[in-house]
């Protein structure tokens, strides 16, 4: 990790300070064919706050989160999930640590042939096995509350811009309350004004739901309204990691590329 340019020294005040990590990676390497995408990754993220994984594009961010819930098997190093060592689990309790993560995907992911309702009502009977019909509808009307979109609960997704499709992918995602979020590019392909509400949408659910989250992005708007803690990946390795002002008062050539 290259600490020169940045000085990452905690706070006392600091909110990661004393807070157990949620996640814990160590020496994470992943590659497709003869090219490493991972080659040495290690990083914290800690209970309750938002760290934002900041790259160019190809510098391995997607496939980090992917390997975190093991939609991706990592070639060689370890992966801790709320106490858990992820490589070890079977599949049952593989799906168990899962069911306490939410992701976003970049795309959304929503079901076309569903309406906004049904979308998040999904995950809910599959997951949280045991509800009443009336507390699925209560959850879904409170997730769909916490973006903004009420009125949207028996609409298609066809029938949505690709911020409203974005909200409703967040709310379907927190429905299940996690613990964990993990946020895949979450305002690529959104204007500015959008980006702008999708980003403070991210803190609303930190306050709302106390997640713990990841957030990949190239975006520097996002990162600056969403970042406890930005950490940053040059070709696959940690290139350095600090707040927001430490990345804003750096004198680094590649960290000044993106803080213009």
């Amino acid at each position: 990790m290259n600490t020169a340019q940045i000085d990452t020294t905690q706070d006392p005040s600091s909110k990661t300070t004393g807070c157990e990590p949620v996640i814990v990676i160590n020496n994470l390497k992943k590659s497709f064919g003869p090219e490493p995408v991972l080659k040495d990754v290690t990083l914290q993220l800690f209970n309750g706050e938002n760290l934002v994984i900041l790259g160019k594009s190809g510098s391995g961010k997607s496939v980090l989160i992917k390997c975190i819930v093991r939609l991706l098997t990592p070639d060689y190093g370890t992966i801790n999930v709320l106490g858990e060592n992820m490589s070890a689990l079977n599949s049952k309790a593989l799906g168990e640590v899962r069911q306490k993560i939410g992701f976003l995907f970049q795309s959304g992911a929503l079901y076309d042939s569903m309406t906004v309702k049904q979308n998040l009502e999904f995950p809910l009977r599959r997951i949280r096995k045991g509800l009443s019909e009336n507390k699925i509808e209560e959850k879904v009307i409170r997730a769909l509350k916490n973006v903004g979109l009420a009125d949207a609960l028996n609409k298609m997704p066809s029938q949505l811009s690709g911020g409203m499709r974005k909200r409703i992918s967040l709310a379907r995602t927190i429905v299940v309350d996690p613990l964990i979020m993990l946020y895949d590019e979450p305002t690529t392909g959104l204007d500015p004004v959008t980006s702008d509400e999708i980003s403070l949408l991210i803190n609303e659910v930190q306050k709302i739901y106390k997640t713990s989250s990841i957030i990949i992005t190239h975006d520097i708007e996002c990162a600056r309204a969403t970042a406890d803690r930005i950490l940053m990946l040059k070709d696959g390795e940690v290139y350095t990691e600090g707040t927001i002002a430490d990345f804003e008062k750096s004198n680094d050539p590649l960290i000044k590329s993106f803080f213009k």
